[in-house]
């Protein structure tokens, strides 16, 4: 699933080579943390919204056989994103 996130986000960023895509698998959650660069995190984010939410859709329904809940946490390069994301969504695994 790393590899849809990753392909489907550097489709639509102008910086492709900035992408980079992290999966933080825990017992109950999958989280992929992507980067882009600063002036692209809007392109992949969308107005209103509607991007991130599609794609979460998307990774969402390709994820349903491993019965785990599926984030996409979305930064821009350089940004804090992991730590913070496990504890926003309730991952509490460690």
């Amino acid at each position: 699933m790393e590899d849809l996130v990753r392909m489907i986000v550097r489709a639509l960023v102008d910086s492709p080579e900035d992408v980079t895509v992290n999966t933080i698998e825990g017992e109950r959650s999958i989280i992929f943390e992507v980067r882009v660069a600063s002036d692209d995190l809007g392109k992949v984010i969308g107005k209103g919204g509607r991007i991130a939410n599609a794609m979460r859709t998307l990774v969402r329904a390709a994820g349903t056989k491993r019965k785990k809940s599926i984030w996409i946490d979305i930064n821009k390069a350089g940004e804090a994103g992991a730590e913070s994301a496990e504890e926003s969504h309730g991952d509490t695994d460690s």
